[in-house]
């Protein structure tokens, strides 16, 4: 079936932008012969109809004074009359080329109204399913060839009713022109092909109304996917999820062992205090708020306890400030100004601590600490 893949599945799911820009740098965009047509013929005649006077009396001057031969030319050198024919040629040439220049301007900007400019060197490569017969074959009796075969009667039809009424109605102006004075016959009979061209591009304008919608809808129709090549697009675009997850695993692998390596430099470790612990270092140097080294739940707690204890760092059990300053500081931050009298009380316990030699100067440890009643609840929320 045309709707099906090589997979077995129906093409059912909307064209991705990227299938569509990968298929505009092939050359794969929607075109419409009709709507070009009827654009360029009405530039062409409004060109015409714009200009039609000036050309006029510009291919009648040149019609007077370049064609005009008098008997001295006539049975003179050959030459004479050659060069003179082909300046009348030049001249002629450089009247149209104001006329020329607007038709390829409309040429070259009628594609931006429909699917864009598409340049692409693939689209120029010659296939062999171009000329293969049955190819051929099948795209006539497709519904591309009905549609095609449709408007080609349509356009026939059209074009030659138009030309036929308006060469009836104005036969009779027509004939007059041999009857008219040169310059007023040029102007005359361009005028007359200039609305001729505009009605006729009116004429074509009513199969490319029909024709542009239809043109858009086989071109989606043509890029449309299957939901695998919709899944394997993704994961092209944002990449292999497998791949994705290893290299977040790599990254939270190497965060753990940076945090591991900072546990010695910490000057207390605030436990929960078997579930949580947290590492804590202040830097009188640099000054600011104590900064949060490491922190952990389960085993990371254990292991900050284990290297804390191999390193003779001093752990303080203080369940509640343990999770708040878990919850509310990620690692490698300055603990929150709200918790700066509570972590003060415990740094200031240790200095003391780690400076008495003699029992006697022991400090008592810190029975209550400051914890504001929002970092409480931030404390007590893993027991909600």
């Amino acid at each position: 079936m045309s709707g099906q893949s090589g997979g077995g599945q129906e093409k059912t799911e909307e064209p991705t932008a990227k299938k569509r820009s990968d298929a505009k740098k092939e050359g794969q965009v929607p075109r419409s012969k009709e709507l070009n047509t009827s654009i360029v013929l009405m530039v062409s005649a409004l060109a015409l109809l714009g200009m039609g006077k000036s050309m006029g009396d510009g291919m009648a001057n040149i019609m007077k004074s370049r064609l005009t031969v008098d008997r001295t030319q006539l049975f003179g050198k050959a030459d004479v009359i050659v060069g003179q024919f082909a300046d009348a040629l030049y001249s002629m040439f450089a009247l149209f080329v104001p006329f020329m220049l607007v038709l390829l301007l409309a040429v070259l900007l009628t594609p931006v109204l429909m699917g864009g400019w598409a340049f692409s060197i693939k689209a120029a490569k010659p296939k062999w399913s171009r000329v293969s017969p049955m190819k051929g074959l099948k795209r006539i009796f497709s519904v591309k060839g009905l549609m095609e075969l449709v408007k080609s009667a349509l356009k026939v039809t059209l074009v030659a009713g138009v030309a036929a009424i308006l060469i009836w109605n104005w036969s009779g102006d027509l004939l007059s022109l041999g009857r008219l004075d040169y310059k007023l016959a040029i102007y005359l009979g361009m005028e007359f092909v200039g609305w001729l061209f505009l009605l006729l591009g009116v004429a074509t304008l009513l199969i490319a109304v029909i024709d542009v919608p239809f043109q858009i809808f086989q071109h989606t129709k043509q890029l449309k996917m299957t939901k695998q090549e919709v899944r394997d697009e993704n994961k092209q675009t944002e990449g292999n999820p497998e791949l994705k997850a290893r290299v977040r695993q790599a990254q939270h692998d190497m965060a753990m062992n940076r945090m591991i390596e900072a546990i010695p430099k910490a000057d207390v470790i605030v436990t929960n205090p078997t579930h949580y612990a947290v590492a804590i270092k202040y830097d009188e140097d640099k000054g600011g708020a104590p900064i949060l080294l490491a922190k952990g739940v389960e085993l990371i707690a254990l292991k900050i306890r284990e290297i804390a204890k191999s390193n003779g760092i001093t752990m303080f059990e203080a369940p509640p400030l343990a999770r708040a300053l878990y919850y509310s500081t990620e690692v490698t931050e300055e603990i929150p100004e709200g918790l700066y009298y509570a972590v003060a009380q415990i740094l200031a316990y240790v200095y003391q601590l780690n400076a008495a030699i003699y029992p006697e100067q022991v400090p008592d440890k810190p029975d209550e600490l400051n914890i504001p009643k929002e970092y409480m609840d931030l404390a007590n929320k893993d027991r909600s």
